[in-house]
Protein backbone atom coordinates (compact mmCIF):
# COMPACT_ATOMS: atom_id res chain seq x y z
CA UNK A 1 0.00 0.00 0.00
CA UNK A 2 1.26 3.43 -0.86
CA UNK A 3 2.85 5.72 1.67
CA UNK A 4 1.25 8.59 0.05
CA UNK A 5 -0.51 10.96 2.49
CA UNK A 6 -4.11 11.24 2.39
CA UNK A 7 -4.20 14.90 1.98
CA UNK A 8 -2.45 15.94 -1.33
CA UNK A 9 0.56 18.04 -0.81
CA UNK A 10 1.25 18.35 -4.89
CA UNK A 11 -0.39 20.23 -7.45
CA UNK A 12 0.57 21.36 -11.27
CA UNK A 13 4.56 20.45 -10.45
CA UNK A 14 5.74 17.56 -12.19
CA UNK A 15 5.28 13.97 -9.88
CA UNK A 16 8.62 13.21 -8.95
CA UNK A 17 9.42 9.37 -9.65
CA UNK A 18 9.22 8.13 -5.78
CA UNK A 19 6.33 9.76 -5.11
CA UNK A 20 4.07 7.69 -7.90
CA UNK A 21 2.22 5.18 -7.33
CA UNK A 22 -0.61 2.96 -7.85
CA UNK A 23 -2.06 1.22 -10.32
CA UNK A 24 -4.02 1.35 -13.64
CA UNK A 25 -7.02 -0.21 -12.72
CA UNK A 26 -7.61 2.13 -10.51
CA UNK A 27 -8.66 4.25 -13.60
CA UNK A 28 -11.47 2.31 -14.29
CA UNK A 29 -13.17 2.34 -11.34
CA UNK A 30 -12.92 6.47 -10.73
CA UNK A 31 -14.16 6.31 -14.64
CA UNK A 32 -16.91 4.41 -13.93
CA UNK A 33 -17.82 5.92 -10.86
CA UNK A 34 -17.43 9.78 -12.30
CA UNK A 35 -19.82 8.53 -15.50
CA UNK A 36 -22.16 6.17 -14.07
CA UNK A 37 -24.12 8.57 -11.86
CA UNK A 38 -27.30 10.89 -11.81
CA UNK A 39 -26.60 13.38 -14.52
CA UNK A 40 -25.59 10.40 -17.19
CA UNK A 41 -28.71 9.82 -16.29
CA UNK A 42 -30.52 12.64 -17.51
CA UNK A 43 -28.58 12.93 -20.28
CA UNK A 44 -29.28 9.65 -21.43
CA UNK A 45 -33.13 10.95 -20.99
CA UNK A 46 -32.86 13.17 -23.85
CA UNK A 47 -31.97 10.52 -26.60
CA UNK A 48 -36.40 10.25 -25.84
CA UNK A 49 -37.06 13.62 -25.56
CA UNK A 50 -35.58 14.46 -29.65
CA UNK A 51 -37.95 11.34 -30.81
CA UNK A 52 -36.22 8.14 -31.16
CA UNK A 53 -37.74 5.08 -30.22
CA UNK A 54 -36.29 3.28 -26.96
CA UNK A 55 -34.64 0.49 -29.28
CA UNK A 56 -32.61 3.42 -31.37
CA UNK A 57 -31.85 5.43 -27.96
CA UNK A 58 -30.02 2.68 -26.90
CA UNK A 59 -28.03 2.34 -30.15
CA UNK A 60 -27.16 6.20 -30.61
CA UNK A 61 -25.90 6.29 -26.76
CA UNK A 62 -23.98 3.41 -27.11
CA UNK A 63 -22.31 4.51 -30.19
CA UNK A 64 -22.19 7.83 -28.93
CA UNK A 65 -20.30 7.34 -25.86
CA UNK A 66 -18.21 4.52 -27.46
CA UNK A 67 -16.74 7.13 -30.01
CA UNK A 68 -16.41 10.10 -27.58
CA UNK A 69 -14.70 8.01 -24.66
CA UNK A 70 -11.50 7.18 -27.73
CA UNK A 71 -10.93 11.33 -27.20
CA UNK A 72 -11.19 11.08 -23.30
CA UNK A 73 -9.20 8.26 -23.08
CA UNK A 74 -6.14 9.16 -24.75
CA UNK A 75 -5.63 11.77 -22.37
CA UNK A 76 -4.94 9.46 -19.63
CA UNK A 77 -1.53 8.52 -20.96
CA UNK A 78 -0.51 11.55 -20.68
CA UNK A 79 -0.41 11.67 -16.69
CA UNK A 80 2.27 8.83 -16.36
CA UNK A 81 4.78 10.07 -19.48
CA UNK A 82 4.57 13.60 -18.03
CA UNK A 83 3.73 12.97 -14.75
CA UNK A 84 1.52 16.33 -14.97
CA UNK A 85 -2.07 17.58 -14.66
CA UNK A 86 -4.18 17.85 -17.62
CA UNK A 87 -4.86 21.26 -18.36
CA UNK A 88 -1.33 22.79 -17.84
CA UNK A 89 0.09 20.67 -20.39
CA UNK A 90 -1.96 23.05 -23.34
CA UNK A 91 1.42 25.33 -22.62
CA UNK A 92 3.12 23.28 -25.08
CA UNK A 93 0.78 23.78 -27.85
CA UNK A 94 -0.43 27.84 -26.73
CA UNK A 95 2.25 28.92 -24.83
CA UNK A 96 2.48 29.81 -21.14
CA UNK A 97 -0.05 33.23 -21.51
CA UNK A 98 -2.11 31.49 -24.74
CA UNK A 99 -2.79 28.33 -22.27
CA UNK A 100 -5.09 31.07 -21.05
CA UNK A 101 -7.72 30.90 -23.30
CA UNK A 102 -8.19 27.18 -22.85
CA UNK A 103 -8.13 27.88 -19.48
CA UNK A 104 -10.71 30.05 -18.85
CA UNK A 105 -13.09 27.93 -20.73
CA UNK A 106 -12.61 24.69 -18.42
CA UNK A 107 -12.87 26.93 -15.40
CA UNK A 108 -16.30 28.62 -16.42
CA UNK A 109 -17.43 24.46 -17.31
CA UNK A 110 -16.17 23.37 -14.37
CA UNK A 111 -18.63 25.87 -12.18
CA UNK A 112 -21.15 25.44 -14.39
CA UNK A 113 -21.05 21.04 -13.34
CA UNK A 114 -20.88 22.36 -10.28
CA UNK A 115 -23.96 24.03 -10.04
CA UNK A 116 -25.83 21.94 -11.96
CA UNK A 117 -25.25 19.32 -9.32
CA UNK A 118 -26.63 21.12 -6.37
CA UNK A 119 -29.39 21.98 -8.56
CA UNK A 120 -30.05 17.96 -8.98
CA UNK A 121 -28.95 16.96 -5.11
CA UNK A 122 -30.56 19.84 -3.41
CA UNK A 123 -34.16 18.84 -3.91
CA UNK A 124 -33.33 15.10 -2.82
CA UNK A 125 -31.08 16.26 -0.04
CA UNK A 126 -33.97 18.06 1.39
CA UNK A 127 -36.53 15.66 1.15
CA UNK A 128 -34.69 12.97 2.86
CA UNK A 129 -33.86 15.38 5.41
CA UNK A 130 -37.58 16.83 5.16
CA UNK A 131 -35.93 20.48 5.27
CA UNK A 132 -35.74 22.68 2.79
CA UNK A 133 -34.27 23.08 -0.59
CA UNK A 134 -31.52 25.44 -0.04
CA UNK A 135 -30.31 23.44 3.15
CA UNK A 136 -29.83 20.65 1.05
CA UNK A 137 -28.10 22.37 -1.77
CA UNK A 138 -25.71 24.01 1.45
CA UNK A 139 -25.50 20.03 2.22
CA UNK A 140 -24.31 18.85 -0.73
CA UNK A 141 -21.83 21.61 -1.42
CA UNK A 142 -19.94 20.85 2.45
CA UNK A 143 -19.10 17.09 1.03
CA UNK A 144 -18.26 17.95 -1.96
CA UNK A 145 -15.71 20.68 -0.71
CA UNK A 146 -14.62 17.87 2.06
CA UNK A 147 -13.59 15.83 -1.05
CA UNK A 148 -11.65 18.12 -2.96
CA UNK A 149 -9.96 19.53 -0.39
CA UNK A 150 -8.05 16.30 0.11
CA UNK A 151 -7.25 15.89 -3.51
CA UNK A 152 -6.50 13.26 -5.39
CA UNK A 153 -6.21 10.01 -2.93
CA UNK A 154 -9.07 10.33 -1.52
CA UNK A 155 -10.85 11.15 -4.82
CA UNK A 156 -9.76 8.03 -5.93
CA UNK A 157 -10.67 5.91 -2.90
CA UNK A 158 -14.18 6.92 -2.71
CA UNK A 159 -14.65 6.24 -6.63
CA UNK A 160 -13.84 2.52 -5.71
CA UNK A 161 -16.21 2.16 -3.06
CA UNK A 162 -18.49 4.19 -4.92
CA UNK A 163 -18.03 2.82 -8.26
CA UNK A 164 -19.72 -0.70 -6.66
CA UNK A 165 -22.68 1.04 -4.64
CA UNK A 166 -23.73 3.11 -7.87
CA UNK A 167 -23.84 0.11 -9.74
CA UNK A 168 -26.29 -1.89 -7.35
CA UNK A 169 -28.62 1.27 -7.36
CA UNK A 170 -29.05 1.57 -11.13
CA UNK A 171 -29.50 -1.97 -11.27
CA UNK A 172 -32.34 -1.98 -8.72
CA UNK A 173 -33.80 0.76 -10.46
CA UNK A 174 -33.43 -0.69 -14.01
CA UNK A 175 -35.07 -3.38 -13.02
CA UNK A 176 -38.10 -1.85 -11.49
CA UNK A 177 -38.09 0.34 -15.01
CA UNK A 178 -38.01 -2.15 -17.25
CA UNK A 179 -41.26 -4.26 -14.94
CA UNK A 180 -43.16 -0.95 -15.59
CA UNK A 181 -42.40 0.00 -19.08
CA UNK A 182 -44.76 -1.41 -21.59
CA UNK A 183 -43.10 -1.06 -25.40
CA UNK A 184 -45.18 0.29 -27.98
CA UNK A 185 -44.59 0.26 -31.64
CA UNK A 186 -43.19 3.79 -32.22
CA UNK A 187 -42.12 5.76 -35.56
CA UNK A 188 -38.62 5.49 -35.92
CA UNK A 189 -37.11 8.82 -35.89
CA UNK A 190 -35.01 9.95 -38.98
CA UNK A 191 -31.13 10.15 -39.25
CA UNK A 192 -30.83 13.35 -38.03
CA UNK A 193 -32.70 13.09 -34.47
CA UNK A 194 -30.44 9.56 -34.24
CA UNK A 195 -27.45 11.34 -35.33
CA UNK A 196 -28.00 13.77 -32.18
CA UNK A 197 -28.20 11.91 -29.71
CA UNK A 198 -25.07 10.74 -30.64
CA UNK A 199 -23.36 13.55 -30.56
CA UNK A 200 -24.92 14.26 -26.98
CA UNK A 201 -23.80 10.81 -25.69
CA UNK A 202 -20.16 11.33 -27.47
CA UNK A 203 -20.17 15.24 -25.80
CA UNK A 204 -20.58 14.17 -23.10
CA UNK A 205 -17.39 11.80 -23.02
CA UNK A 206 -15.42 14.56 -24.64
CA UNK A 207 -16.37 16.93 -21.87
CA UNK A 208 -13.97 14.40 -19.51
CA UNK A 209 -10.96 15.47 -21.37
CA UNK A 210 -9.80 18.31 -19.65
CA UNK A 211 -10.07 16.03 -16.26
CA UNK A 212 -8.52 13.04 -17.24
CA UNK A 213 -4.40 13.17 -16.45
CA UNK A 214 -5.27 14.98 -13.46
CA UNK A 215 -6.13 11.34 -12.10
CA UNK A 216 -3.25 9.47 -13.91
CA UNK A 217 -0.42 11.70 -12.89
CA UNK A 218 0.45 9.64 -9.91
CA UNK A 219 1.03 6.29 -11.62
CA UNK A 220 4.46 5.08 -12.33
CA UNK A 221 6.26 7.03 -15.61
CA UNK A 222 6.86 3.13 -17.08
CA UNK A 223 3.33 2.45 -16.76
CA UNK A 224 2.10 1.02 -20.38
CA UNK A 225 -0.22 3.71 -22.50
CA UNK A 226 -2.06 1.02 -24.20
CA UNK A 227 -2.93 -0.15 -20.09
CA UNK A 228 -3.64 3.71 -19.23
CA UNK A 229 -5.64 4.36 -22.08
CA UNK A 230 -7.94 0.67 -22.19
CA UNK A 231 -8.88 0.93 -18.27
CA UNK A 232 -9.61 4.62 -18.34
CA UNK A 233 -11.59 4.23 -21.62
CA UNK A 234 -13.57 0.65 -20.52
CA UNK A 235 -14.54 2.78 -17.06
CA UNK A 236 -15.97 5.56 -18.92
CA UNK A 237 -17.42 4.42 -21.92
CA UNK A 238 -19.08 1.43 -20.05
CA UNK A 239 -19.97 3.56 -17.09
CA UNK A 240 -21.29 6.42 -19.85
CA UNK A 241 -23.53 4.16 -21.72
CA UNK A 242 -24.74 2.04 -19.02
CA UNK A 243 -25.98 4.81 -17.06
CA UNK A 244 -27.69 6.59 -20.40
CA UNK A 245 -29.52 3.46 -21.21
CA UNK A 246 -30.62 3.49 -18.08
CA UNK A 247 -31.84 7.48 -18.67
CA UNK A 248 -33.77 6.45 -21.62
CA UNK A 249 -35.61 3.70 -20.12
CA UNK A 250 -36.56 5.66 -17.71
CA UNK A 251 -37.51 8.63 -19.68
CA UNK A 252 -39.94 6.15 -21.85
CA UNK A 253 -41.41 5.58 -18.40
CA UNK A 254 -42.10 9.25 -17.38
CA UNK A 255 -39.76 11.82 -19.06
CA UNK A 256 -41.03 14.57 -17.11
CA UNK A 257 -40.86 13.40 -13.70
CA UNK A 258 -37.01 12.34 -15.05
CA UNK A 259 -36.49 16.02 -15.89
CA UNK A 260 -37.93 17.38 -12.67
CA UNK A 261 -37.00 15.13 -9.86
CA UNK A 262 -34.68 12.67 -11.26
CA UNK A 263 -33.22 11.26 -7.93
CA UNK A 264 -37.18 11.23 -6.61
CA UNK A 265 -38.76 9.25 -9.63
CA UNK A 266 -35.93 6.50 -9.48
CA UNK A 267 -35.84 6.16 -5.91
CA UNK A 268 -40.15 5.65 -5.72
CA UNK A 269 -39.08 2.93 -8.55
CA UNK A 270 -38.75 0.66 -5.28
CA UNK A 271 -40.35 2.42 -2.83
CA UNK A 272 -39.53 0.01 -0.20
CA UNK A 273 -35.67 1.14 0.11
CA UNK A 274 -36.79 4.48 -1.20
CA UNK A 275 -34.94 6.07 1.41
CA UNK A 276 -31.46 4.03 1.13
CA UNK A 277 -31.55 4.52 -2.78
CA UNK A 278 -31.94 8.26 -2.36
CA UNK A 279 -28.90 8.16 -0.09
CA UNK A 280 -27.02 5.94 -3.32
CA UNK A 281 -28.38 8.10 -5.66
CA UNK A 282 -26.59 10.94 -3.92
CA UNK A 283 -23.67 9.30 -3.35
CA UNK A 284 -23.01 8.69 -6.90
CA UNK A 285 -22.50 13.05 -7.15
CA UNK A 286 -19.91 12.64 -4.97
CA UNK A 287 -16.72 11.39 -7.24
CA UNK A 288 -17.53 13.99 -10.31
CA UNK A 289 -18.97 16.73 -8.02
CA UNK A 290 -15.45 16.36 -6.78
CA UNK A 291 -13.21 16.99 -9.56
CA UNK A 292 -14.64 20.04 -10.64
CA UNK A 293 -13.31 22.78 -7.44
CA UNK A 294 -10.56 19.89 -7.61
CA UNK A 295 -9.56 20.58 -11.36
CA UNK A 296 -10.73 24.32 -11.46
CA UNK A 297 -8.03 24.60 -8.64
CA UNK A 298 -5.16 22.85 -10.92
CA UNK A 299 -6.58 25.27 -13.63
CA UNK A 300 -6.42 28.41 -12.26
CA UNK A 301 -3.09 27.78 -10.47
CA UNK A 302 -1.68 26.84 -13.82
CA UNK A 303 -2.84 30.64 -15.28
CA UNK A 304 -0.60 32.54 -12.37
CA UNK A 305 2.11 30.43 -11.78
CA UNK A 306 4.50 28.68 -13.37
CA UNK A 307 5.52 25.68 -11.62
CA UNK A 308 3.12 25.59 -8.47
CA UNK A 309 2.97 26.58 -5.00
CA UNK A 310 5.18 23.25 -3.66
CA UNK A 311 5.28 24.44 0.61
CA UNK A 312 1.90 25.76 0.21
CA UNK A 313 0.14 23.22 -1.76
CA UNK A 314 -2.94 22.45 1.06
CA UNK A 315 -3.60 26.01 2.27
CA UNK A 316 -3.95 27.51 -1.26
CA UNK A 317 -6.15 24.28 -2.52
CA UNK A 318 -8.31 24.62 0.64
CA UNK A 319 -8.72 28.08 0.33
CA UNK A 320 -9.30 28.04 -4.06
CA UNK A 321 -12.00 25.17 -3.04
CA UNK A 322 -13.67 26.82 -0.26
CA UNK A 323 -13.87 30.48 -2.37
CA UNK A 324 -15.10 28.04 -5.91
CA UNK A 325 -17.68 25.89 -3.60
CA UNK A 326 -18.93 29.66 -2.12
CA UNK A 327 -18.84 31.22 -5.84
CA UNK A 328 -20.77 27.77 -6.67
CA UNK A 329 -23.28 27.52 -3.78
CA UNK A 330 -24.04 31.33 -4.21
CA UNK A 331 -25.08 30.58 -7.95
CA UNK A 332 -26.92 27.53 -6.97
CA UNK A 333 -29.19 29.35 -4.19
CA UNK A 334 -29.99 32.02 -6.33
CA UNK A 335 -31.34 30.13 -9.41
CA UNK A 336 -34.86 28.48 -9.21
CA UNK A 337 -35.14 24.91 -9.45
CA UNK A 338 -37.17 24.90 -13.07
CA UNK A 339 -34.15 26.19 -14.81
CA UNK A 340 -32.01 23.28 -14.32
CA UNK A 341 -32.76 21.79 -18.25
CA UNK A 342 -31.79 25.78 -19.33
CA UNK A 343 -28.47 25.63 -17.36
CA UNK A 344 -27.44 22.07 -18.83
CA UNK A 345 -28.10 23.39 -21.85
CA UNK A 346 -25.55 26.57 -21.11
CA UNK A 347 -23.33 24.13 -20.31
CA UNK A 348 -23.20 21.64 -23.13
CA UNK A 349 -22.77 24.24 -25.49
CA UNK A 350 -19.48 25.07 -23.85
CA UNK A 351 -18.58 21.49 -25.10
CA UNK A 352 -18.43 23.04 -28.30
CA UNK A 353 -15.28 25.19 -26.94
CA UNK A 354 -13.49 21.88 -26.15
CA UNK A 355 -13.82 20.02 -29.05
CA UNK A 356 -10.42 21.68 -30.81
CA UNK A 357 -8.54 21.56 -27.80
CA UNK A 358 -8.89 17.96 -27.24
CA UNK A 359 -7.51 17.57 -31.22
CA UNK A 360 -4.90 20.10 -30.94
CA UNK A 361 -3.56 18.59 -27.28
CA UNK A 362 -3.90 15.35 -28.90
CA UNK A 363 -2.53 15.58 -32.30
CA UNK A 364 0.53 17.73 -30.51
CA UNK A 365 1.46 14.76 -27.82
CA UNK A 366 0.53 11.51 -30.21
CA UNK A 367 1.60 12.85 -33.74
CA UNK A 368 3.50 15.93 -33.43
CA UNK A 369 5.97 15.54 -30.79
CA UNK A 370 5.21 11.59 -30.34
CA UNK A 371 5.10 11.98 -26.16
CA UNK A 372 8.45 13.58 -26.00
CA UNK A 373 8.34 17.13 -24.17
CA UNK A 374 10.44 19.12 -22.06
CA UNK A 375 8.49 19.24 -19.24
CA UNK A 376 11.15 21.47 -17.10
CA UNK A 377 10.29 23.92 -20.22
CA UNK A 378 6.44 23.51 -19.78
CA UNK A 379 6.43 25.09 -16.39
CA UNK A 380 9.06 28.10 -16.89
CA UNK A 381 6.53 30.64 -18.07
CA UNK A 382 9.92 31.95 -20.40
CA UNK A 383 10.17 28.32 -21.84
CA UNK A 384 11.05 27.19 -25.20
CA UNK A 385 7.25 26.79 -25.77
CA UNK A 386 6.91 30.52 -25.79
CA UNK A 387 4.44 32.68 -24.01
CA UNK A 388 1.79 33.28 -26.90
CA UNK A 389 1.65 30.98 -29.99
CA UNK A 390 -0.72 32.59 -32.33
CA UNK A 391 -1.30 29.83 -34.84
CA UNK A 392 -2.85 27.55 -32.58
CA UNK A 393 -4.91 30.13 -30.74
CA UNK A 394 -5.83 31.25 -34.69
CA UNK A 395 -6.40 27.34 -35.50
CA UNK A 396 -8.82 26.90 -32.39
CA UNK A 397 -10.98 30.08 -32.48
CA UNK A 398 -11.33 29.13 -36.57
CA UNK A 399 -12.26 25.61 -35.67
CA UNK A 400 -15.21 27.01 -33.64
CA UNK A 401 -16.18 28.74 -36.21
CA UNK A 402 -16.24 26.49 -38.38
CA UNK A 403 -18.25 23.98 -36.28
CA UNK A 404 -21.23 26.62 -35.83
CA UNK A 405 -22.72 25.95 -38.95
CA UNK A 406 -23.32 22.43 -37.99
CA UNK A 407 -24.38 22.78 -34.15
CA UNK A 408 -27.82 21.97 -33.24
CA UNK A 409 -28.86 22.73 -29.47
CA UNK A 410 -31.29 24.24 -27.63
CA UNK A 411 -29.48 27.41 -27.45
CA UNK A 412 -28.60 27.32 -30.99
CA UNK A 413 -29.23 25.18 -34.63
CA UNK A 414 -26.75 26.00 -37.23
CA UNK A 415 -28.08 26.59 -40.74
CA UNK A 416 -26.33 22.92 -41.62
CA UNK A 417 -27.32 21.21 -39.19
CA UNK A 418 -31.17 22.06 -39.77
CA UNK A 419 -30.49 20.86 -43.34
CA UNK A 420 -29.53 17.63 -42.08
CA UNK A 421 -32.56 17.24 -40.07
CA UNK A 422 -31.81 18.54 -36.51
CA UNK A 423 -27.87 16.13 -37.81
CA UNK A 424 -25.20 17.66 -35.09
CA UNK A 425 -22.16 16.65 -36.57
CA UNK A 426 -20.06 19.37 -35.19
CA UNK A 427 -17.68 17.86 -33.01
CA UNK A 428 -16.76 15.58 -35.92
CA UNK A 429 -15.83 17.88 -38.14
CA UNK A 430 -14.50 20.46 -35.20
CA UNK A 431 -12.30 17.14 -34.46
CA UNK A 432 -11.27 16.70 -38.31
CA UNK A 433 -10.33 20.44 -38.85
CA UNK A 434 -8.50 21.01 -35.80
CA UNK A 435 -6.29 18.10 -36.17
CA UNK A 436 -5.23 18.88 -40.37
CA UNK A 437 -4.96 22.50 -39.03
CA UNK A 438 -2.44 21.63 -36.32
CA UNK A 439 -0.66 18.99 -38.25
CA UNK A 440 0.06 21.48 -41.11
CA UNK A 441 1.03 24.20 -38.32
CA UNK A 442 3.27 22.27 -36.58
CA UNK A 443 5.20 20.88 -39.92
CA UNK A 444 5.72 23.77 -41.35
CA UNK A 445 7.06 24.86 -38.25
CA UNK A 446 9.34 22.27 -38.08
CA UNK A 447 7.86 20.30 -35.26
CA UNK A 448 7.47 16.87 -36.27
CA UNK A 449 9.32 14.70 -34.14
CA UNK A 450 10.41 11.18 -36.07
CA UNK A 451 9.15 7.72 -34.72
CA UNK A 452 12.09 6.28 -32.86
CA UNK A 453 11.67 2.63 -31.44
CA UNK A 454 10.87 2.37 -27.82
CA UNK A 455 10.31 6.25 -27.67
CA UNK A 456 7.09 6.85 -28.75
CA UNK A 457 3.69 7.03 -27.31
CA UNK A 458 2.60 2.96 -27.52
Amino acid sequence: MSSAPMFEARSIEQIPDHERHGRPLSLLTLWFASNFQINGLVTGAIAIAVGLSVPQALLALVIGNLLGGLFMAYHSAQGPKLGLAQMIQSRAQFGFVGAIVPYAVVVIMYLGFAVAGGLVAGPAIASALGTTRDVGIVVYNVVVLAVAVFGYRLIHAISRAISLLSLVAFVVIAVAVLGRLHLHAAPSAGAGAFLLAVSIAASWQITWAPYVSDYSRYLPASTRTSTTVAFTYVGSAIGGALIMAIGALAAALNANAVNANPIGFLAGQVSPIHEALVALLLLSLVPASAESPYGAFLTALAAVTPRGLVSSTRTARTIFVVAFTVVSLVLTLALPATILTDFENVILFLLYLLVPWTAINLTDYYLVRRGRYDVAGILDANGPYGRLQAGPLAIYVVTILVELPFVNSALYEGPIARALDGADISWIVGLVVATIAYLAWARARGLLVARAPGTAPA
